[in-house]
């Protein structure tokens, strides 16, 4: 028959609330730091990532229409070259 130590159960819950206020104390350490963390960041004006993505998707959007509106000019200046060519020679003969 075995019977448990009075002294292992008490080294075994001490050990046990040791554990529990560790991880209290790692939790509140983490939360300390990013908080300290949060306000640094907050101090230096970093944009986050939402305003990055939504600015670059701005960027984007805006390149896309240029490369169509450059398209859209040079038809229109060969067209008008055509008929510019067309009037020259018109007034030529």
């Amino acid at each position: 028959m075995q019977t448990r130590s009075k002294f292992f159960d008490d080294m075994s819950q001490l050990m046990t609330n040791a554990m529990g206020v560790a991880q209290g104390a790692k939790t509140e350490a983490e939360t300390a730091m990013k908080g300290l963390v949060d306000r640094w960041m907050a101090d230096r004006d970093f944009v986050t990532r939402e305003e990055f993505d939504a600015v670059r998707a701005m960027a984007v959007k805006a390149r896309e229409e240029n490369a169509a509106l450059e398209a859209r000019l040079a038809v229109l200046e060969a067209k008008l070259a055509g008929e510019a060519s067309k009037a020259a020679k018109k007034k030529a003969e």
